[in-house]
C-alpha cells in the first residue's frame, strides 16, 4: 500500500474502516486527528454535505463546462475538487470565486499533478463565468 508523507505506519490498517463508513463519521475522524476547530469541522461538513445532496446538479454543471470529457471519464480526484468548487461557486457562494478557483487549482496540482490545475483551472473558468 502506498502511503503518503503526511501518514504514519499505522494509517493503511485504518484507511479501508474509514472507507465504508458514513460520511460524517469520516468527518469527525479526521477532524479528531488533526485537532480541527470546531468552526472548521462544521465547515467541511457542511461543504461534504453540501456536494453530495447536489451531486447531480453539480455533475450537469460540470458536463456542461467541460467541452471533451464526460464528468465519469474525469479522474476521480479531479472530479471531486471540481464537485467541491462548483458547489461553492453556484450554490454555497459564502466563498468568493477567486479563492475557490485557486484553491482548488492548487488541490489539484497537489493530488493530480500540474495538468490536473490546468484542467480544473479551465472548467472552473467556465463555470465561472456561466455564474457571473
Amino acid at each position: 500500500m502506498i502511503q503518503t508523507r503526511c501518514c504514519s505506519t499505522t494509517r493503511p490498517k485504518a484507511r479501508p474502516r474509514l472507507m465504508s463508513r458514513r460520511p460524517d463519521e469520516v468527518l469527525q475522524y479526521h477532524a479528531a486527528e488533526s485537532a480541527a476547530t470546531p468552526e472548521v469541522a462544521a465547515f467541511a461538513s457542511d461543504l461534504v454535505r453540501g456536494v453530495l445532496a447536489n451531486r447531480e446538479q453539480l455533475d450537469a454543471v460540470l458536463g456542461e463546462a467541460s467541452e471533451h470529457w464526460k464528468v465519469k471519464q474525469m479522474a476521480k480526484v479531479d472530479r471531486t475538487i471540481l464537485r467541491i468548487a462548483v458547489y461553492e461557486l453556484t450554490i454555497d457562494k459564502n466563498v468568493p470565486p477567486k479563492a475557490a478557483i485557486n484553491e482548488s487549482i492548487e488541490l489539484a496540482k497537489t493530488f493530480s499533478g500540474d495538468e490536473a490545475g490546468r484542467f480544473v483551472n479551465g472548467i472552473l473558468g467556465r463555470v465561472a463565468a456561466a455564474t457571473a
